[in-house]
C-alpha cells in the first residue's frame, strides 16, 4: 500500500504501476479499496489501476482535525488525488457513494471518461435505510460507535440498515473485518467519519447531478435495477444528464455486486457501449441478456458472489463477468 499526502491529510492507496491507459476506482462508507481488489486482478497486466482509500470510515490513517471532510470537500480531495499523482486521461469509476459526481463536475480536467455504477444520487442522500441509520446516529454523541460496536458480530452485518441490503448474497468476512476494523477501533477514525455524516445536507446530490450536465466526455451509467438501497430510476436520471451518457440497466444485483468478486467461476463476455457492439455483433438487448442470465445463474448459489467488470479499450467499455 502507498501513501500520499493530500490536504486532508495521508491517503493510503493501491498502484499498480504501468503506462497502461488509468483507471482509477472508488468507494463507499465504511469501505476500502479491497472492493475492487478482483477487478484490479484482471486488469493489471494491461492497465495501470490506481484505487485510494478514501476517508469514509474505512480508512486507516485519521485525517487532520481541520480537514473538510463535507460531501463537496471529499470530492474535491478526489480530484486532488488526481492531480497530486498526475493522472491524465483517467476513467474515473464511482460505486455506492456518489462523492466523485463533485469530483468529474468540478474539476474534469483530468478525467477522459466516467464510469458510474448503483450509487447515491438526487434525492437519495444519505442513501436508503443505510445511510438514514448512519445519519441519525451521527446526530448523538458516541452514536457511531454504539452502531458500529455490535458489527463485531459478523451475522449483524447483513441486516438492512448494515450491507445487507447492498449484496443479495454475503460478503465474505474476513472483507468486511477488515472494513470494519478501523471505525471499530480508532477513535479519530469515528471521528472523520462523524464529521462527514454531520456536514452533509439534502440537496449535496441534486447540486452535484447538476454538475454533471457539462461532463461533454464519455459517461456510462450501469445500475442494478432491483437494487433496494440506489433507486433504479436515479441511474436513468443520471444517463439522461450526462451529455455523453449511456445506460445499462442489470438485474438480479445489488449495489455493492456492481463490482465485487470472491470466487470467480466462467466469464460471460460483455459489451458496455454502443461504439463496439459491432466488433463482437451483439446487440444491446442481447448484452443486458446476458448480463442478466449471469446474474440468475448465479442467484442461488450459497457461495460467495461477486461480479467482475473489465474494462479491456483506453476508451471503450469491454467487459467479463465472474458471478461468484
Amino acid at each position: 500500500m502507498q501513501e500520499i499526502e493530500l490536504s486532508a491529510g495521508i491517503i493510503e492507496y493501491e498502484d499498480t504501476g504501468g503506462s497502461g491507459p488509468v483507471v482509477v476506482l472508488l468507494h463507499g462508507l465504511v469501505m476500502d479499496g479491497s472492493l475492487w481488489r478482483h477487478v484490479v486482478r484482471e486488469l493489471r497486466a494491461d492497465y495501470r489501476c490506481i484505487v485510494p482509500t478514501l476517508p469514509l470510515g474505512g480508512h486507516r490513517r485519521p485525517m487532520r482535525a481541520d480537514a473538510d471532510l463535507s460531501p463537496r470537500g471529499i470530492g474535491r480531495l478526489e480530484a486532488e488525488f488526481l492531480e497530486r499523482l498526475d493522472l491524465r486521461d483517467v476513467t474515473l469509476v464511482g460505486n455506492d457513494s456518489g462523492l466523485f459526481q463533485f469530483a468529474a463536475g468540478e474539476h474534469p480536467e483530468r478525467i477522459a471518461r466516467l464510469v458510474i455504477t448503483s450509487c447515491e444520487a438526487f434525492e437519495n442522500f444519505p442513501p436508503g435505510l443505510p445511510g438514514r441509520t448512519v445519519m441519525l446516529a451521527a446526530r448523538f454523541p458516541g452514536g457511531l460507535d454504539a452502531l458500529a460496536q455490535p458489527m463485531r458480530l459478523r451475522a449483524l452485518r447483513r441486516l438492512p440498515l448494515a450491507f445487507g441490503w447492498m449484496a443479495k448474497r454475503p460478503i465474505p468476512n474476513a472483507v468486511t473485518d477488515a472494513w470494519l476494523r478501523p471505525v471499530l477501533t480508532q477513535r479519530e477514525i469515528r471521528r472523520d467519519l462523524t464529521k462527514y455524516v454531520r456536514a452533509g445536507k439534502k440537496g449535496d446530490m441534486l447540486a452535484a447531478a447538476e454538475l454533471l450536465r457539462s461532463f461533454g466526455r464519455p459517461a456510462l451509467v450501469m445500475w442494478a435495477v432491483e437494487d433496494r438501497v440506489m433507486p433504479p430510476e436515479h441511474g436513468r436520471r443520471l444517463a439522461e444528464i450526462l451529455p455523453h451518457g449511456q445506460l445499462i440497466e442489470i438485474q438480479v444485483l445489488a449495489t455493492m455486486e456492481m463490482n465485487l468478486a470472491g470466487c470467480a467461476s466462467k466469464p460471460v463476455p460483455v459489451v458496455f457501449h454502443p461504439t463496439v457492439q459491432g466488433h463482437v455483433g451483439l446487440t444491446e438487448g442481447e448484452i443486458i441478456s446476458c448480463m442478466n442470465r449471469a446474474g440468475h445463474e448465479s442467484a442461488g448459489q450459497r457461495s460467495d458472489t461477486d461480479l467482475l467488470v473489465a474494462w479491456q479499450s483506453s476508451w471503450q467499455w469491454y467487459g467479463y463477468f465472474h458471478i461468484y
